[in-house]
This record gives structure tokens, sequence and C-alpha cells, in this order.
């Protein structure tokens, strides 16, 4: 799939928050005014690039206006020779936009590092290092799933995908070690996604607003971080907070 050459995105997407049998029950309903897309079942594999502290992420759940994100994807397990999508995400006021460059696996680290030219990559690659520069990111997590993916019969730019069975793991940070992890969501939970160049066509609001299906404000590296990785933090401080305590008093 690496085949794709669009660098660059502009769109409004929305989430909604699924049972299968709810997906079931819509996919009657507007599997009419849609077709399989391109490549219909994949696994995406992402690593999300944060500071140390999680700055990026903590200050995305609190909702401002603009907030970016930094990530590594590949759609499939990536050979060590193979190209994968360095990518900058960014939303403002509702839209997403979304810009990103091609590279082997093994460039990547030397591309976020500053250790490669980002010329060659072009404004991309620049806006990349200029952000490495501001955050100095590493890599945190990785988060993988499967996705079904549909386009619009009369919209192509119209897509709604389903992505299942949400996998996390916060060791083998690099995409060459496979899509393995600890789960996310329950196994019954599909997470929607409506990518809209314009307007919600009248069909989808009409089965979506019947069926009772409402938009949901949803992070997967967000709902990993509250969910996975910040208790973990915050016990490793109780910790340390009780052993420096315990060496006062004694």
């Amino acid at each position: 799939m690496t085949e794709a050459v669009q660098s660059c995105f502009a769109r409004c997407e929305k989430k909604y928050m699924l049972t299968r049998s709810q997906c079931d029950a819509l996919m009657a309903r507007i599997g009419a005014h849609l077709k399989e897309d391109r490549y219909p079942i994949y696994t995406i594999c992402n690593i999300y690039y944060d500071t140390d502290d999680y700055r990026l992420i903590r200050a995305s759940l609190e909702k401002p206006v603009y907030k970016e994100k930094l990530r590594v994807r590949s759609y499939g397990v990536p050979g060590e020779t193979d190209s994968v999508f360095v990518e900058l995400k960014k939303k403002f006021d509702g839209v997403v936009y979304k810009r990103r460059v091609t590279a082997e696996l093994p460039l990547v680290k030397p591309l976020l590092s500053g250790l490669l030219d980002n010329d060659a990559f072009g404004q991309i690659g620049r806006e990349i290092e200029w952000f490495q520069r501001c955050n100095r990111t590493v890599p945190k997590v990785f988060i993988g799933y499967d996705r079904e993916a549909f386009a619009g019969l009369d919209d192509p730019e119209l897509r709604v995908t389903f992505d299942t069975r949400l996998r996390w793991r916060e060791t083998k940070l690099d995409l060459s070690y496979g899509d393995h992890g600890r789960f996310l969501l329950p196994e019954d939970a599909v997470l929607m996604e409506v990518k809209l160049p314009s307007a919600c066509p009248l069909w989808l609001s009409r089965a979506l607003s019947d069926l009772s299906i409402y938009p949901t404000s949803f992070s997967k590296y967000g709902e990993c971080y509250r969910t996975c990785l910040l208790p973990a933090i915050q016990q490793a401080r109780k910790e340390a907070a009780f052993c420096a305590s315990f060496g006062h008093y004694n």
C-alpha cells in the first residue's frame, strides 16, 4: 500500500464508537451507497512519538483549538527495507490536516534525529525537522488495528472505515517487530471513522440518526495514554514517593 503518493490531506473527520451489532445494522442501511475501497481490508501499524513527559498527548487531551502529533505508519508489517510514512497530523478548528513523507524504514530514525538532510524530503521534510527541533520527541507507543474501508459510490472522496482489534505496546517500538500488542478496547468495539471533504450526505445522516449513533471524541493514542500509560505512570510516582518518604524516616 505504500505506492500511494498523496502527501497532503485536509478533511473533516467524525468518529463513532459502535458495537458489532450496531455496525451490522448501520451497514444494512448504508451499504448500497458504498463500495469497497481500493484496499478493502488491511492492518495499520503506528509508532507514536512524544516528549519524555508525554507533553503532546497531555495537551491534546485538553482539547485545544490546534493540536498536532507525529507518527510513523505502515500498512501491514514492513520488512527491513520497505517504505513507511512519517506523518505530521494536525487538527485546527475541526479540520484534520495530514502531511507525510515516504522513507525506507532504516532511514526513519536518522530522519527524525536530524541526521539526514531533510531538504531531500521537500517542504514536509523541513516541517518535520522543525517539529522535532521544537519538541524533541521519541518513540513512546505502538498502536495497531485492523481496518475495513469503503468509499462513497457517488462521492469517492467520502470514506467510511471500521477499525477493530485495537492493540498497543510500549516495548519493541519498531514497526518491523510485528503488529502484536495488548488489546485497548473490548472485543466487541468497532471504531467507525467518516472522512468528509464537505457536508455529510443526507442518506448517511438519516441512518445515523435513526439508529441513535452519535459522534464521539476519540483518539487512539489519547485513549491508550489515559487508560493504560497514565495509570502506570501514576503508580510509579506513588511508589517513588513512598520509597523516598520511607528512606527519610530511616
